[in-house]
């Protein structure tokens, strides 16, 4: 009886599915393997497009439940890099990003839709010059594995889209320029 007993728990063990939960990642900020990049029209003729060179940001994920997926990334707005000294100066200045007084803009998700076929929307809020408000982040999951060097990584890439009017942004270059358009591509490392 107790061999028998023994047996079934030992079946019912290998063959139970396994208890999956979210692991935490870091940003690859440091291999490069993440960016936030901008975009912008310009007065109906063209687009500045830049990136921020400094940001760091973790998560957590689990392939099985999307939706319990936590996001946190903080931007250093200094370092805006939209390829043009003065344009950077003048975007850093109290017209646009403010840096004096707000050095720093941040996300902070609160919740997650799984869209099917690893597309995802990643509610949360953004704070940038000193105003927080909701933004959701249409967001795609691109693959997770070992890398090379032993680690385990997960890629997304996102888009969203904001009023800069939203944020206090005081310039205003009419309403074809009133809107910017953030790319995002993720790529975490395993904790």
């Amino acid at each position: 009886m107790k061999k028998q007993l023994l047996s079934a728990l030992i079946s019912a063990s290998l063959f139970a599915p396994m208890a999956v939960s979210a692991a935490d990642y870091v940003i690859d900020t440091e291999g490069a393997h993440a960016s936030i990049t901008f975009k912008v029209n310009h007065l109906g003729y063209s687009y500045v497009v830049g990136r921020f060179n400094d940001f760091s940001g973790d998560f957590s994920f689990d392939a099985a439940k999307p939706t319990a997926m936590k996001v946190n990334v903080t931007v250093n707005t200094l370092s805006v890099d939209s390829n043009h000294a003065e344009r950077d100066k003048h975007i850093r200045g109290e017209d646009f990003l403010n840096t004096g007084k707000f050095a720093k803009a941040a996300f902070a998700s609160t919740s997650v839709e799984d869209k099917g076929n690893g597309d995802l929307v990643i509610n949360g809020n953004l704070t940038l010059n000193g105003v927080t408000k909701p933004l959701a982040i249409q967001a795609h999951a691109v693959g997770e594995g070992q890398d090379p060097w032993g680690g385990y990584r997960v890629g997304f890439t996102g888009k969203t889209t904001f009023a800069m009017k939203d944020y206090g942004i005081k310039m205003d270059l009419g309403p074809v320029s009133s809107h910017v358009e953030l790319d995002l591509v993720v790529e975490g490392v395993r904790k």
